[in-house]
């Protein structure tokens, strides 16, 4: 199966970009830590001998000023670099990586032509969420895919707005609701992803506190109930799949597999997926980490 080529440029025109001020702060102090070190390096003998000055350093051996200049200077320049690697990494994980992972989890499902109801839990700007609308179109199938997330109405519009510009709006339905407690049936959709997504639910009690991991555990299991028998799951998430992994034995879920790690947002991050049984499963379950 073909992935489709987007330019960066063209998805961000789409959709825009969350969290500028995470990118704008990380900017604004990489510029600072730049001049920082460039001032260390164009006044380096002025600033020497103003340390050289100071009763600290009048007492410390000979050369300690030039050293403590020399190091200050370069941790400003490193600290620089790596302030603009983080900004880079950001921006990068928001638009062009959101993208290529869409299309990796899209490529996870064997046959979607069979697809007729798919939910993308935690949708977002909606990358994903019209990714799998426009493999729904391009396989003729007649299936719909649903859009969850706790937005207000205003960003549903937006989120059907963009939905047009891609041409699949007629694929396209946005739902308001609570990951945690999913406002469907039970075996309801034929396939469910979600995208760096899980890891918010249960945050106001801290990522690694025993109440967050229970709060995304029961998301998790929401998925696994609203999903048909045989039906399949994706998730990309940051940090936390090997606890998702773990859950989804407990429940018996079949075809488990998880992906290499993928660097998003200066985390690591990974795509697990796999099968409802249509039986009730008893032999343990095998996990796969061969793709």
């Amino acid at each position: 199966m073909g992935k489709a080529i987007r330019d960066w440029t063209q998805i961000y025109r789409i959709y825009g970009m969350d969290e500028w001020q995470t990118l704008i702060f990380l900017l604004i102090h990489a510029i600072l830590f730049t001049l920082l070190s460039v001032i260390f390096f164009m006044y380096f003998s002025p600033i020497c001998s103003f340390f050289c000055s100071s009763p600290f350093f009048s007492s410390l051996p000979a050369g300690s000023a030039r050293f403590a200049t020399g190091f200050m200077g370069s941790v400003t320049a490193l600290s620089a670099v790596c302030l603009f690697f983080a900004a880079g990494n950001f921006f990068y994980s928001s638009i062009p990586l959101r993208w290529e992972m869409s299309q990796r989890i899209i490529d996870v499902v064997n046959d979607w032509s069979n697809v007729k109801t798919a939910l993308d839990v935690g949708c977002g700007r909606g990358i994903l969420l019209n990714a799998v609308a426009m493999q729904l179109k391009k396989e003729g199938s007649s299936g719909r895919v649903v859009g969850l997330d706790q937005k207000k109405a205003i960003m549903m519009s937006k989120l059907l707005r963009r939905a047009g510009i891609e041409g699949v709006q007629e694929y396209v339905t946005c739902r308001e609701g609570d990951a945690r407690q999913l406002p469907f049936s039970d075996n309801y959709f034929d396939v469910v992803v979600s995208a760096v997504f899980l890891h918010t639910v249960g945050k106001q009690f801290g990522q690694r506190t025993a109440a967050a991991s229970a709060e995304r555990v029961r998301a998790l299991g929401e998925v696994v109930r609203v999903l048909k028998p045989g039906g399949v799951a994706v998730v990309w998430d940051l940090v936390h799949v090997p606890e998702y992994v773990r859950k989804l034995q407990e429940l018996r879920m079949e075809d488990i597999m998880v992906s290499e790690r993928v660097t998003a947002f200066m985390m690591s991050s990974q795509i697990v997926s796999f099968r409802k049984p249509r039986h009730q499963v008893v032999a343990p379950v095998e996990v796969r980490l061969d793709w």
